[in-house]
């Protein structure tokens, strides 16, 4: 099936990030699909198939097998409808499950979607519920948050390869830049290198603008078969890559500073699309911290092993630069909804290919973008190629 379209988007929907008060997951999730459908009115609730909605934690709004519920309350009736759960990488797990479930010929036109109400709680018990994501008995016990693995991981990639607090820096500044023009994000304030330098210390040498906010949102993409995507659409994405890999938990890993699961799902998504690394207009990566983006780069093979933070502070990532990363803003400054950031992701590249982003970070003439979406420490990986008609 090598360059042959897995399937093809016809419309997208996503609701507003930031602190939602008053408003539950369900709420979001309606947002998400109002602008779905609105963007789409040849198709109705009743011509959906199938429903997979990723959702990281259960413990945020008390919850368990939400995708009914939801479902059925928006006015689906009596389809499958399935909570997709692998942590941060949900939402990019929710689409795989809806592109299998397209291949397999079973289903025509399926919803895949993720949400997470996360602002609902305190943050100490926010960590709390985040730090499931995170081996029990050797890292939840001896107090190895998120935080600390991924600082363990900056920490090594800076002794082994140089890579500076300064490099680290500068993809949050980056990324602060493009969400500033995203109507959509969270924190779209400007900020400077000194500003991530001086803010408060999290998990030396990873501070506080170095990492991912907690925040509230939900967003749904419409996946159709490839060739019913003309009959809805006069400008669908073809989905022609994915690729999907797992590794052993952080704390059993002999490499730090490079993610294998990452690694096997690129080449999978690659090898399926009939693409290079090269042919890749833009680029979305998981940045839940900024070392993330820093071995993205590397792992992504955008350039080679210990030479991501010179990456980030070449200007090579920015919008204007050879190969933009992140112009959403990323999850560090989009925010980062869990179960929701996968599909997030998704729409942005989406939204990019079709035209309809803000002016100020579009990527003009963009025809091919992927996703890079992480479960964890680098627990689990998927990575999607999309590309224009």
């Amino acid at each position: 099936m090598t360059g042959k379209p897995l399937c093809s988007i016809i419309s997208a929907g996503c609701a507003k990030y930031g602190i939602r008060s008053g408003l539950s997951g369900i709420d979001l999730f309606n947002e998400a699909l109002d602008e779905l459908f609105e963007n789409c009115p040849s198709i109705r609730t009743s011509d959906v198939n199938a429903l997979y909605l990723g959702q990281g934690f259960e413990s945020f709004e008390h919850r368990a097998n939400i995708a009914p519920g939801f479902a059925n309350n928006y006015g689906f009736r009596n389809i499958p409808a399935v909570r997709v759960e692998s942590v941060s990488s949900s939402g990019g797990t929710s689409l795989r499950q809806g592109i299998l479930g397209i291949l397999s010929g079973l289903y025509k036109i399926v919803i895949c979607a993720g949400v997470e109400k996360m602002t609902g709680v305190d943050t100490g018990t926010a960590l709390e519920i985040i730090s499931e994501a995170s081996d029990r008995p050797f890292e939840q016990w001896n107090g190895a948050t998120l935080s600390a693995l991924n600082a363990l991981a900056a920490r090594e990639h800076m002794r082994r390869y140089g890579t500076t607090e300064e490099q680290l820096a500068a993809v949050a500044v980056k990324n602060h830049e493009n969400a500033l023009n995203n109507e959509k994000a969270y924190l779209r304030k400007r900020i400077s290198i000194q500003d991530v330098m001086s803010s408060r210390k999290i998990c030396t040498p990873l501070k506080l603008l170095d990492c991912s906010p907690l925040c509230d949102r939900a967003s749904a993409l419409l996946l159709v078969s490839p060739e019913l995507a003309k009959k809805y659409s006069e400008n669908p994405i073809d989905i022609i890559g994915s690729g999907e890999a797992s590794d052993s938990d952080f704390v059993y890993r002999k490499e730090l500073t490079s993610f294998t699961s990452t690694k096997n799902a690129l080449k999978e998504s690659l090898s399926m699309s009939g693409k290079s690394i090269e042919d890749m207009d833009l680029i979305e990566v998981h940045d839940a911290f900024t070392i993330n983006e820093v071995i993205a780069y590397e792992d992504l093979s955008l350039c080679e092993r210990g030479q991501g933070g010179k990456l980030a502070e070449s200007g090579a990532t920015g919008i204007h630069g050879e190969i933009p990363v992140n112009t959403s803003g990323g999850l560090k400054a989009k925010g980062h909804p869990i179960g929701s950031s996968g599909i997030g992701q998704a729409y942005e590249i989406y939204n990019q290919l079709v035209g309809k982003v803000e002016p100020e970070r579009r990527v003009e003439g963009a025809k091919v973008g992927m996703t890079h979406s992480m479960g964890g420490a680098g627990v689990d990986a998927l990575v999607h190629v999309f590309a224009s008609r």
